[in-house]
């Protein structure tokens, strides 16, 4: 099965990370993941990738950033 392409950022725009979370509810990176995104090489960037991918299948969910489309 083809993985779904993968936008510029996983950002949804519903960061709580601003508000004191260590985890954005949105996209589920962490607070340091978010505040680094644009610095990230692509391979740093792929690693949360992975990871974020494999925390939304293991919860049985489609990741958000499927939602507002690529």
């Amino acid at each position: 099965m083809n993985k779904p392409p993968r936008p510029a950022t996983p950002c949804i725009a519903v960061c709580s990370t601003g508000m004191g979370d260590d985890v954005c509810r949105g996209c589920g990176r962490t607070f340091v993941e978010v505040s680094q995104w644009v610095m990230m090489t692509d391979e740093e960037r792929g690693v949360v990738w992975d990871r974020l991918e494999a925390h939304w299948a293991k919860v049985g969910l489609p990741p958000p950033w499927l939602a507002r489309g690529v």
